[in-house]
This record gives C-alpha cells, sequence and structure tokens, in this order.
C-alpha cells in the first residue's frame, strides 16, 4: 500500500497563489510579517511587485486591501487566523464586508493544530466570526487538492471570501485530475443509511477513516464533506437529515458557531433531528504538540465512531 501523502493546506494556499498570478494578472497579495508562515512568500517571489508586506498591523493591512479592492482589483490578505478573523474584525466588518468589496482572506493557522503555539494564537472562534458578516463566504478545504481549487474559485467569486488553511500537513484524499469544487456545494464522499457525518476541513479525512472502522462493525455511515460554511449546502443537509435521521457534525472550530450550528440551524428549520456536535467545547486551547492535542479534544476519527455508536444506541 501506498503511503499517504500529506501537504499543510497553507503550503497549497501559497502555490495556488503563485500558479494563477499569470493567467489572472491584475491581483495583489498582502501580508502582515508573515509570509513565511502563511506561505505567500511564494508568491512574493514569483511577482515581487504585486506583493506588500504591510507590517505587523492587521487591522490597518485589512483597510489597505479594502482601498486597493475598492480601485477594482482582487485582493488576498493574508496573515494566522486568531489575527485576521479576531484582531482585525471591525475593519474587516466594515471596511470589506459592508461595501461588499473583492477581498480575500488568507486565514492560516487555524484551530488546535496550530499547536505549540498555545491558546493565544489557536484559533477556534475564526468561524463563527465570520458567518456573522453579512456577504461573507466562508470556505474550510479538507486537502491540498480542495485548498487549490478554492483559491482560484475565490478569485472568480464577487465579493469578500474568507479561506480558512492549517499549518499541520494533512492527507490528500483528493484526486486533482477528477475534484470539481463548486462554492456552496458540499461532497457525499460516502453514502449510507444509518446516520450522516457532516465535517469540514481536516475532520473530513478522520470523518473517512471513522466511516470505514464502523463499516466493519455493519453501521452505514454517510459522509459529507463541507469546504463552504457560508453559504452552506441546505439541500444536502437537509435530504441527510431526511434519509439518515441522525446527524454528526466535525470540526475543528468551537462547538459554538461554525459548522454544527450552521447544520443544526438550518435542519432545525426545514426537518428536525438530533444533530450532535464534535468540537472545541466551551474551552480554550492549551500548547502542545498538534496530533496529541487533536485527540485531547476528541477531533480525532476514534471519537467521530464513537460518538456515533453512542447516537446509534440512544436512538433516533
Amino acid at each position: 500500500m501506498a503511503d499517504v501523502v500529506k501537504k499543510a493546506t497553507r503550503e497549497s494556499y501559497g502555490e495556488a497563489l503563485a500558479e494563477l498570478s499569470t493567467e489572472f494578472e491584475d491581483f495583489v497579495v498582502l501580508d502582515a510579517d508573515l509570509a513565511a508562515a502563511t506561505k505567500t512568500g511564494v508568491f512574493k517571489k514569483a511577482c515581487p511587485e504585486r506583493f506588500f508586506d504591510c507590517g505587523i498591523a492587521e487591522a490597518n493591512m485589512m483597510g489597505v486591501a479594502a482601498g486597493i479592492a475598492s480601485t477594482g482589483r482582487r485582493v488576498f490578505a493574508s496573515s494566522f487566523a486568531m489575527f485576521a478573523a479576531g484582531r482585525a474584525f471591525e475593519v474587516v466588518r466594515n471596511s470589506i464586508g459592508y461595501p461588499h468589496l473583492n477581498v480575500n482572506i488568507g486565514a492560516t493557522h487555524a484551530g488546535i493544530s496550530v499547536g505549540e503555539d498555545g491558546a493565544t494564537h489557536q484559533c477556534c472562534e475564526d468561524i463563527a466570526l465570520m458567518r456573522t458578516i453579512p456577504g461573507m463566504t466562508i470556505i474550510n478545504p479538507a486537502d491540498h487538492v480542495e485548498a487549490k481549487a478554492a483559491v482560484r474559485a475565490a478569485l472568480e467569486l464577487d465579493g469578500p471570501v474568507y479561506m480558512r488553511f492549517g499549518r499541520l500537513a494533512v492527507p490528500i484524499i483528493n484526486d486533482e485530475k477528477t475534484y470539481r469544487f463548486e462554492v456552496g456545494k458540499g461532497v457525499t464522499l460516502r453514502d449510507g443509511k444509518d446516520i450522516t457525518v457532516i465535517a469540514t476541513g481536516l475532520m473530513v479525512n478522520e470523518a473517512v477513516n471513522a466511516a470505514a472502522v464502523l463499516a466493519e462493525e455493519g453501521i452505514d455511515v454517510r459522509v459529507i464533506n463541507i469546504h463552504t460554511i457560508k453559504p452552506l449546502d441546505r439541500e444536502l443537509v437537509i435530504k441527510a437529515a431526511r434519509e439518515t435521521g441522525l446527524i454528526v457534525t466535525a470540526e475543528e472550530h468551537s462547538v459554538i458557531g461554525g459548522l454544527g450550528s450552521a447544520v443544526a440551524e438550518a435542519v432545525t428549520e426545514e426537518c428536525p433531528v438530533p444533530v450532535i456536535k464534535i468540537g472545541v467545547k466551551d474551552v480554550f486551547g492549551q500548547s502542545g504538540p498538534a496530533a496529541e492535542l487533536l485527540k485531547l479534544y476528541g477531533l480525532s476519527a476514534e471519537n467521530i465512531a464513537d460518538t456515533v455508536r453512542k447516537a446509534l444506541k440512544k436512538g433516533k
């Protein structure tokens, strides 16, 4: 069996920017003194005249992005999720969201998997924050292939986009030759009739692995990858609710305001079924190796499988 290829989606982000630079000649990239970490340095090397380092001033960078976008150019503004969504929230809301400008926010180092950087940098609130901004598209890709496709899609989309990328290398689960990315459309990775697991980001691979283990036990799990959290693919979610009667959501984000909340809101309105949310509970993170922290906070295939077993035992 071939070794599983892994790659951090932040690396995919940098590569995609550089690759698209010749096809789309009018976009520029901004960074807040973190080009080596966000991987926008790859674009800087390819197009130094279209790259601007705004220094350690994330809110100001978003203002600069808004100014450039108001001239008609598409802009990518990049920093860690904690700073791009957290520190700069007010400017993103008022200067980018309100006028509905074409600014793509490349937020890297999101979630618990930032690891040793600890609670101050482990942003598990960013999706919740961005969901509240009218007109903001939110994309959280599962792997390298999806991340690169998302960057292209963001370039072609009207209005602001928040893209969430990770620090940790994750398995590549999609085939670049056949994969098709569509904003606002989830992907059914595995069909099933007993229960549905809806996952996003690095939790998609964990959901697939959990489903494989449960299949050996005779449990038929449907797995859906929701790469676009806003707008949510309500049609696909409601279909799963009607056909399986139970939903488990999995995300490397707070259980408050993220994917689980979006799914629960949709289901409650149209087809009320139990929605069990796997994610970071109402707690801060802590410093430690990323892989160990993911297990500690229940962000693993093992916990997904256990949650499914308990949900089915409790009944629909």
